[in-house]
């Protein structure tokens, strides 16, 4: 990705989960401009750069909490339903954005 990114378009999609400030993996794909899919991938092939504070999985009563959220339906109506959102930190958005080709 090139160019400047407005600062508004990286702080909305930020939420607060299990205490930590988190990025979707949808939408930090959604920043990138790549598929939903490939933060995953990212993460699935360089496993070892991305310890367990920079993304970790929901469990089933926190993704039927955010599937509630109004503000969540936009970004994950092409998601796989058998798949919950994988939230990633602030240090995990910065290490998936090294690795994302």
């Amino acid at each position: 990705m090139t160019g400047h990114v407005p600062f508004e378009r990286i702080t909305r999609p930020i939420r607060v989960l299990r205490g930590q400030r988190v990025l979707l993996d949808a939408e930090l794909a959604a920043l990138y401009g790549v598929a939903t899919k490939q933060p995953d991938q990212a993460v699935r092939h360089n496993a070892g750069r991305f310890p367990e504070d920079f993304r970790f999985q929901l469990n089933c009563v926190e993704a039927t909490e955010l599937n509630r959220s109004q503000s969540v339906i936009g970004s994950q109506k092409h998601r796989d339903p058998r798949h919950a959102p994988s939230p990633f930190t602030e240090h995990g958005a910065i290490q998936a954005a090294n690795v994302i080709k």
